[in-house]
């Protein structure tokens, strides 16, 4: 698909929350160079609002944000239904990340990753490689 095959389709949102701004804007880069349209969260509200004034094609969360506790995003997304994919990138231990991830699939949400910090460009890239085709309607 060349260049201009891209720029007619629609382009899916990504909303991501983050309370590392130099994270953030790491991971909205890497979106926006693989076709999505990423929108950059800080705090619990703030992705709450954006999520139910823009649903999202995809999301992706941080598990340890001051103030709230990412176990609670992923039970605010299943009470939305959400069905799209949702990533975690967070730094906290494997294990927790794994328990994170399971809990998403047990809630019937369709969980992706987990990416441990520091993320690798490569890593992020082929996740949303992978997906955005899937997205695109």
């Amino acid at each position: 698909m060349g260049a201009g095959d891209k720029s007619r389709m629609p382009l899916p949102k990504l909303l991501l929350i983050d309370d590392e701004p130099a994270l953030a804007d790491f991971v909205a880069q890497a979106a926006k160079m693989c076709g999505f349209l990423p929108a950059v969260t800080r705090t619990d509200q703030e992705f709450r609002d954006k999520f139910r004034e823009s649903r999202p094609q995809m999301v992706t969360i941080d598990l340890g944000m001051p103030g709230m506790d990412g176990v609670e995003l992923l039970r605010f997304l299943a009470d939305e239904a959400f069905k799209e994919p949702v990533l975690i990138i967070s730094g906290f231990d494997r294990r927790i990340l794994e328990s994170a991830f399971r809990l998403g699939l047990t809630l019937g949400l369709q969980m992706v990753g987990p990416l441990e910090k520091p993320t690798r460009l490569e890593d992020i890239e082929a996740i949303l490689n992978n997906l955005r085709p899937t997205l695109v309607q």
